[in-house]
């Protein structure tokens, strides 16, 4: 008895068909899959590089995952976009491109993006520093306490928000008319080479100022007696850039407070007759302050007597300085009677310089003050149309109206302003 074939299509006469006659195919796993079928070609049915092609992996679970993205690329790409520490963005990029040749990663396209975007970051800072456009960073590096604002120049007022002490960031030039906070009266220029640190800066505007102030302010019985000598000195960071400026300012004794109206007193504001008398006072005031460091003359009677001798040498000097003037028909008298007093002191002072004793020093030095006292000189300074008011001392030698501002003459009786 023979079983009809299934329905469907019938096989040709004689084919066995796909299968020999007796034969079926073996059912498939649940789950699997067939090969992929590829074209017949010249190479197989696979082609030269096998089953699963040139670039396809064939597992029957499915293709394998992709492999991951470089980290370096990813924050090269960020570097770039944000231009934050370009130099670093470039570095990581090109990083990145090596790691991913060898380890077949992902993320060529942002390493080289993100090493493009961070160079040109780097070309635009080169481009801001040679346009210019850090100049105000420059200015910031000098003035104030460290010269950290811009350079002043003599003759010029300013506020500084921060005051004349400590440090400050800025300061605003204002017309010397009105109020402000300094006035500049000297510049000094120092010379290269390395740091000498703040304590020398210090002491080197201290001389270098107080030798500067007399010839700003020549008239020291006109400068107020709340008037002070401030420095603005370099930083080390402002002489890394150069900077090498002190600067020599007027101020208030409060650093709270403020000066108004310019105290320069020089050969652009006074006559030549007022210049010829100041320049007359300041040798005998330079004489002065170079009063022994010990005030006693009991404890110093050597250095006290080469103190006369110097003092003696100066009033010379002034009185010469005054005699050979032609001075104007009003001041003419009260000059030449100065002149006068000038050299008796002189020769009282000449006699102390060659006591013998203590005693015989204050003999001739108390007549030397008193040749030489202040008072005497008001009537030619009068004349002159100088200030009349002598400046006080304090019992430490310091004043208010200080010709020379030290505050460093002295006892009372050792320091006089003519």
């Amino acid at each position: 008895m023979s079983i009809p074939p299934p329905a469907g299509p019938q096989q040709p006469e004689g084919s066995q068909g796909s299968h020999p006659q007796g034969q079926y195919p073996v059912p498939q796993p649940q789950g699997a899959y067939p090969p992929p079928q590829f074209p017949q070609g010249p190479y197989g049915p696979y082609g030269p590089y096998g089953a699963n092609g040139p670039h396809t992996s064939y597992s029957p679970y499915g293709f394998r995952p992709l492999p991951p993205t470089n980290g370096l690329a990813i924050a090269s790409l960020v570097f770039g976009i944000l231009w934050i520490v370009p130099v670093l963005g470039l570095v990581l990029g090109l990083v990145a491109l090596r790691q991913i040749r060898r380890r077949g990663e992902q993320g060529r396209g942002m390493a080289i993006g993100g090493a493009v975007m961070s160079a040109a970051g780097m070309v635009a800072w080169v481009g801001l520093v040679l346009s210019g456009a850090m100049a105000d960073s420059w200015d910031d590096l000098q003035g104030v306490r460290g010269n950290e604002i811009q350079t002043l120049e003599k003759g010029e007022c300013f506020d500084s928000p921060g005051g004349l002490v400590g440090w400050a960031s800025e300061v605003d030039r204002v017309p010397c008319e009105g109020k402000h906070d300094g006035e500049v009266f000297g510049v000094v220029l120092l010379s290269d080479g390395s740091y000498p640190g703040d304590e020398s800066l210090a002491d080197t505007a201290d001389d270098r100022c107080y030798a500067l102030q007399d010839a700003y302010a020549m008239d020291g019985w006109a400068l107020p007696a709340d008037v002070d000598v401030y420095h603005l000195t370099p930083s080390r960071e402002s002489w890394r850039y150069g900077d090498r400026v002190i600067t020599c300012v007027f101020g208030n004794q409060d650093e709270n407070a403020t000066l108004t109206g310019s105290l320069r007193q020089d050969e652009t504001t006074l006559d030549a007759h007022q210049v010829a008398y100041l320049k007359s006072t300041h040798v005998i005031n330079a004489a002065l302050d170079e009063v022994p460091e010990s005030e006693s003359v009991e404890d110093d009677l050597p250095g006290h007597k080469e103190w006369a001798r110097e003092l003696a040498g100066a009033l010379a000097e002034q009185s010469g300085m005054l005699r050979e003037h032609e001075w104007p028909a009003g001041a003419e008298g009260p000059v030449t009677d100065l002149a006068g007093n000038l050299e008796k002191a002189e020769a009282a002072w000449a006699k102390a310089a060659g006591a013998d004793d203590v005693d015989t020093f204050y003999e001739h030095s108390d007549k030397g003050w008193e040749f030489s006292d202040p008072q005497q000189t008001v009537t030619a300074r009068e004349a002159l149309g100088l200030a009349t008011t002598p400046p006080t001392y304090d019992e430490d030698g310091g004043e208010g109206g200080d010709e020379d501002g030290t505050g460093d003459g002295g006892a009372d009786e050792d320091r006089i302003e003519v």
